[in-house]
């Protein structure tokens, strides 16, 4: 449960540094316009945030971190969110500063960030699978 809530707290952090470099950044740059900048901040908090206290609360009445291959989902988990929203600040700040991407360079963008979110993807179900083996009921 712990863990959990640490990577709660991580995350939550990740999110407000993310909103204020949005505001911050575009606000520097005078930019007026949309830009990926401003997903940072809402996938790190509902992604991160909210589904760790969500586990969290799992685990303080359920044996979940026991159930087999959980760690290995949060790992998988871990890898994938950070890496996609690592690819929104990648586009997002060649959006503000107003870069004109090629073909090629639009496509990896958008390969990498396909295969980050298929990465995700894969972990929440995995994640999803675990819950369904855990019996509910108050821990002795």
């Amino acid at each position: 449960m712990k863990k959990y809530f640490n990577l709660a707290i991580i995350y939550a952090i990740l999110a407000m540094i993310s909103g204020v470099f949005y505001r911050e950044f575009t606000k520097f740059l005078d930019f007026e316009g949309t830009t990926t900048l401003a997903f940072t901040h809402i996938h790190f908090f509902v992604l991160g945030t909210i589904m760790f206290l969500i586990l969290a609360l799992f685990s303080m009445h359920t044996d979940l971190e026991k159930i087999k291959g959980m760690r290995n989902a949060i790992i998988l988990y871990n890898i994938g969110l950070p890496l996609m929203v690592f690819m929104f600040y990648v586009r997002g700040i060649l959006q503000v500063m107003g870069y004109d991407l090629s073909a090629a360079m639009n496509a990896s963008l958008s390969g990498v960030a396909g295969i980050s979110h298929i990465i995700l993807g894969v972990a929440i179900v995995w994640i999803l699978m675990c819950l369904k083996k855990v019996k509910i009921g108050l821990k002795s």
